[in-house]
């Protein structure tokens, strides 16, 4: 795990502010900052403090509390409910229940993972713990939390800093290669098995009809803000969990080829729920896809190698495919 320090932790802190501003002016005059009205402020605030976890323990930051108790580090994880507070205390959304859930869930996942000393290696707790957070995903159990349609992402980040928090800080997953830090060895190989991937997307994609090809030239600015957008808010949670927590596990009972395989079959599967019905298609090319992210997360064990890959696919996809 990465260390840190007080000029890093400045820096970082440095980066951190100016791509919430980056966000803030991009999101400011949004239709989603229309329709959230007077609730944006706070809607914002709450992103920025769930964001958080995701952005500086990719610089070192759990290693501030890993001198802590085991039992004040599970005490420390009902700070996550924190961004749920900031969005719903003193407004009709606020609930009691809702409130008790969002502070005793990571809480309850850390004691458990922190309950054990457990082995490097992948045991039953660790496949428990990640199939809660799973299960809450799919269920969208924390939807109350955040219950407007245009913060649909928020309980998602949630989630992944419970995944965080638990894997990295109270298990201490070894080899995740969560590291933030970039290189140009994670660029290279992340645009290169981006590369690998491009022929299986246009013949599968092709062949099944999910491609629709439509010529256009966005603007330097739209394609700005969609690099951003899905490397930080869809390719950086996403890596993390089935990359950097759940291949590097299940590579401690399958080694290399079978994590690879297990992980990027459950990457495709998450997608299932893309349209009104399951999308098999969807589901085929997002394994096919999966197996080139967890190449280039493995190839040298850097998260943002990964996140360069899935960055690109969904960029590409998205401005000219979908």
């Amino acid at each position: 795990m990465t260390s840190v320090n007080a000029s890093r932790l400045t820096s970082v802190l440095i980066s951190f502010l100016v791509l919430l501003a980056l966000f803030w002016v991009g999101l400011r005059h949004s239709s989603v900052a229309v329709e959230l009205g007077p609730a944006f402020a706070r809607a914002f605030v709450s992103f920025a403090l769930l964001f958080a976890p995701l952005w500086f323990s990719g610089f070192g930051a759990c290693a501030l509390l890993e001198p802590l108790a085991g039992w004040k580090k599970v005490l420390a994880a009902t700070l996550l409910a924190l961004p749920y507070f900031v969005f719903a205390l003193g407004t009709p959304v606020f609930a009691w229940r809702v409130a008790a859930a969002v502070i005793a869930f990571p809480a309850l996942l850390a004691a458990f993972l922190e309950a054990a000393r457990l082995p490097p290696r992948l045991v039953w707790r660790d496949l428990v713990a990640l199939a809660i957070i799973t299960v809450a995903y799919f269920l969208d159990l924390f939807h109350l939390a955040w219950p407007l349609a245009e913060l649909a992402l928020l309980p998602k980040l949630f989630l992944a800093d419970i995944a965080v928090y638990c894997f990295f800080l109270i298990r201490g997953v070894p080899g995740s290669g969560n590291s933030l830090l970039p290189t140009w060895s994670a660029l290279r190989v992340g645009m290169r098995e981006w590369a690998f991937y491009v022929p299986f997307a246009l013949i599968l994609g092709e062949a099944t009809g999910f491609l629709d090809f439509h010529p256009t030239l966005p603007s330097l600015g739209k394609v700005a803000a969609a690099i951003l957008y899905t490397s930080l808010l869809i390719a950086l949670p996403e890596e993390l969990f089935f990359r950097a927590i759940l291949q590097n596990l299940l590579e401690t009972r399958l080694g290399r080829h079978g994590a690879l395989a297990a992980a990027s079959i459950l990457f495709g599967l998450s997608h299932f729920h893309h349209g009104a019905r399951f999308n098999s298609r969807y589901v085929l090319l997002a394994a096919i896809a999966g197996i080139f992210y967890g190449r280039a997360w493995r190839a040298h064990r850097e998260i943002v190698a990964a996140i360069c890959t899935h960055t690109a696919v969904d960029v590409v996809w998205s401005m000219w495919f979908r």
